[in-house]
């Protein structure tokens, strides 16, 4: 489970790098939740940019054929959440993301250095 785990982050990293989201965190949470192995936590800058990400996400991952079991948030897009089951992505606007600071309350997980998914880009 945790290398299906790794590689649907890195998939979900990547994509959301080739949109430019802002401040991309990867917090490994599989020994403090049973909710998932990754939180995955990134920024767009506006609401067309935080749908896109979100699109790119979602797409990149159907390829390699996994499908969210839930969406929540698209039409307002202040914050969108993708619940893949082994990794649950958060992408915010700018001023949500702020507001609700999610690394806080998950600082319990590891931080994971997003160049490991990056690198071979």
């Amino acid at each position: 489970m945790e290398n299906r785990a790794k590689q649907m982050a890195s998939i979900a990293v990547k994509a959301i790098d080739d949109k430019l989201g802002k401040d991309i965190k990867v917090i490994d949470i599989s020994n403090i939740s049973i909710v998932a192995d990754y939180f995955i936590i990134a920024s767009g800058a506006n609401k067309n940019q935080v749908q896109a990400i979100v699109d790119n996400v979602e797409d990149e991952l159907a390829k390699a054929g996994h499908h969210p079991k839930q969406v929540e948030g698209y039409q307002t897009a202040n914050w969108i959440l993708l619940d893949y089951g082994d990794i649950i992505l958060h992408i915010f606007d700018e001023e949500n993301r702020l507001f609700y600071d999610i690394e806080r309350i998950w600082r319990d997980g590891q931080d994971v250095d997003i160049k490991d998914f990056l690198d071979d880009k």
